[in-house]
């Protein structure tokens, strides 16, 4: 669970683990599909009055498909975490989260959402040199490779005529 008593901070600061489920509906929204449970991990301080500051790390597995050659691959998402919490509505830190004033709980599940939404990563890579497909027969590169003629591109023909008219000896 990721709801703190905020009371339990007048003993000093309060140690917070815990995890939320990949299908948890405090998650929807997220772009990409988690293979296992987010796990999070952290300290929340006081940090003045009306003000708690939480510093952890946001951990899971994200599983996408290779943008290259569209294997699934699961990528390790670590994020550090160093938000503010407080009860100022104006607050001149845009960055802060603004809760309730003298709110007794604190739920960090949104806050989790966010930094993962932040964080998590766009595209993939199987391997930093994958070959990708194809782009002719769609065969993939990693394998082998594919019985397609390699293609020039016609903006280099006259380029190629003119190299075909001098000899050999003379280059």
């Amino acid at each position: 669970m990721l709801q703190l008593d905020l009371r339990a901070l007048q003993h000093g600061s309060v140690e917070i683990a815990g995890s939320l489920a990949p299908n948890d509906p405090r998650l929807d929204g997220l772009d990409v599909e988690l293979a296992e449970p987010v796990k999070v991990s952290g300290q929340l301080a006081g940090a003045g009055p009306g003000r708690y500051y939480w510093r952890g790390e946001v951990t899971t597995t994200a599983r996408g498909v290779c943008r290259r050659c569209l294997v699934p691959v699961d990528v390790a998402v670590s994020v550090p975490v160093g938000v503010m919490f407080t009860e100022d509505p104006s607050a001149d830190d845009p960055s802060a989260w603004v809760i309730e004033p003298r709110a007794t709980v604190l739920d960090l599940s949104e806050t989790v959402r966010e930094e993962l939404i932040l964080s998590a990563p766009t595209y993939v890579l199987c391997r930093d040199d994958c070959r990708g497909l194809c782009p002719g027969c769609g065969e993939d590169l990693n394998v082998g490779s594919c019985a397609c003629r390699p293609s020039t591109d016609p903006r280099w023909g006259p380029l190629e005529a003119l190299r075909n008219a001098v000899p050999d000896d003379a280059r």
